[in-house]
């Protein structure tokens, strides 16, 4: 599966009409709050219908530098706020932060910027 992440500030599958709302629903998973496509062409025709329709988006293709962590018995409240999502190991949270802004508020907040790839 083609590996992107379109962040569309308040867009959700229901906010489009007619066809357009019927392609991305066949895009969007549920479960992650994300939409997911195949390949490049169905993501690209996905970000044609939204501009057509008026909405903005912003693509991260490329996760590294928006992903923090902190230790896992540390207070992650205000850096959950700024995430898109999370995930937990042994001794760590995980978080997907929003954008670059709500990396440095992380950062000012005790968290560390994660080196490498993780998947969400």
């Amino acid at each position: 599966m083609y590996s992107s992440s379109a962040s569309f500030g308040s867009l959700s599958p229901s906010s489009t009409t007619g066809s357009s709302s019927r392609h991305l629903l066949d895009h969007y998973n549920k479960d992650l709050y994300r939409f997911e496509f195949k390949s490049t062409g169905a993501r690209n025709n996905a970000l044609k219908l939204l501009e057509r329709n008026g909405f903005d988006y912003d693509l991260v293709e490329n996760l590294q530098g928006y992903v923090v962590k902190l230790p896992k018995f540390s207070k992650y409240a205000q850096i959950l706020k700024n995430s898109v999502t999370f995930k937990e190991t042994m001794t760590e949270r995980l978080f997907l932060m929003k954008d670059l802004a709500a990396v440095e508020e992380a950062v000012g907040l005790g968290a560390k910027i994660v080196e490498g790839d993780v998947a969400f």
